[in-house]
């Protein structure tokens, strides 16, 4: 699946349960907090916690441009299920 679509999908599907705040992870490595976001048809407009260095407190990051996003809170298992998330059995031990 295309990685764009992939992170559409995760933003539109957040968890009612999960506060909306987090570090996005960008293409170019840059690591940025977010307090809240919205969701657009290409783009998600993230809005920081406190303002970067020129000043800015929003921004527009393409979806393509996302590589992983840490959930900062601390949540249970199944508050991430309603984001698709399932739990996977165990595989056996060997000689069982």
């Amino acid at each position: 699946m295309d990685n764009a679509l992939v992170w559409k999908k995760f933003f539109e599907m957040w968890p009612a349960e999960l506060p909306p705040t987090g570090v996005l992870v960008a293409g170019y490595g840059e690591q940025i907090p977010f307090e809240s976001f919205l969701v657009g048809e290409d783009l998600v407009l993230l809005e920081r916690k406190a303002p970067d260095t020129v000043g800015a407190r929003k921004l527009l990051m393409p979806y393509g441009e996302i590589r992983a996003v840490k959930l900062t809170e601390v949540i249970k298992p199944r508050v991430m299920q309603a984001a698709g998330f399932r739990a996977v059995a165990p595989a056996p031990k060997p000689g069982h």
